[in-house]
């Protein structure tokens, strides 16, 4: 399996079974079953807002979002629909956290490292400078309690977070200018979100959080002087080689970065006929 396969199964698998588990009582051996289900449950049908920080259909991640929504329409027998909106088609790539936590969609897809501003403590859960890799992280929020912090943190905010995949390590990004000592970096305007753009302020760079769909323009106009942006996939896709000169690997920003999906905890919530949540089983 190819890396980029990898990501797309990821990406979607824990978030879809999760969403789709609804009101399936169990047998004596344990198994899930559908007898004695009453009718009116497996026939409702609701029909969910997906918004995404990535540009619409962006490859892997755009279209994990997608496939996520393929998969939950399966796993759900029809009941739960989802539309996905890419950033920028229902709201900035930016404000997707906002628009969940406030309702007007109900659930968003992205990285936590993207929303430090609203707790400093949000991008632990995404990627911290030579910290762990994909392996360690996922081990960590599935099986460490990492998970259960992360909502903690979320519950003010009225969404309930699921780790959505991991990208890998990234790469250290394209630089208009060549690095070659640590005070090449002051002065130097870098797109960089979460702890990393921290790291860099302190070694005299400023860092700048820029949509992914906004990164191409900004580095030909000058608007920044670096970006990085996941690897050289995406980086050729996105066509940075043709705007600059240099390319450095690999990122000690982010290790492992874990992805996101979130849901509006009223939507995680809702009531079926039966008593129990019909998303959150």
């Amino acid at each position: 399996m190819n890396r980029k396969d990898f990501l797309k199964i990821g990406i979607g698998t824990v978030g879809a079974a999760t969403i789709a588990t609804s009101c399936v009582p169990e047998d004596k051996q344990g198994y899930t079953t559908t007898e004695g289900l009453p009718n009116i449950i497996t026939n409702r049908k609701y029909s969910l807002k997906m918004v995404t920080t990535w540009p619409p259909k962006f490859p892997v991640f755009g279209e994990v979002a997608d496939l996520y929504a393929k998969w939950v329409k399966e796993m759900s027998g029809g009941r739960i629909e989802i539309k996905v909106y890419g950033g920028g088609e229902f709201v900035p790539p930016l404000e997707a956290f906002d628009a969940v936590s406030q309702g007007s969609a109900d659930i968003g897809c992205g990285g936590a490292y993207y929303w430090s501003g609203k707790s400093s403590a949000t991008p632990f859960f995404a990627a911290v400078p030579f910290g762990m890799n994909a392996q360690q992280m996922t081990s960590w929020l599935m099986h460490g309690g990492g998970l259960e912090l992360w909502r903690e943190v979320y519950a003010k905010f009225n969404l309930v977070p699921f780790i959505g995949g991991n990208s890998g390590v990234q790469m250290g990004g394209w630089f208009n200018r060549e690095i070659n000592t640590i005070n090449d970096f002051k002065g130097l305007k870098m797109r960089m979100p979460g702890i990393g753009g921290k790291v860099i302020e302190k070694a005299g760079a400023a860092a700048i959080l820029i949509a992914g769909s906004e990164l191409y323009t900004s580095l030909e106009r000058g608007v920044i002087d670096a970006t990085e942006w996941v690897g050289p996939y995406h980086d050729y896709k996105m066509g940075f080689h043709k705007i600059s000169k240099y390319y450095y690997y690999p990122g000690w920003w982010e290790g492992g970065v874990a992805l996101l999906n979130m849901i509006n905890i009223n939507k995680w919530n809702i009531k079926g006929c039966c008593g129990c949540t019909m998303i959150n089983g």
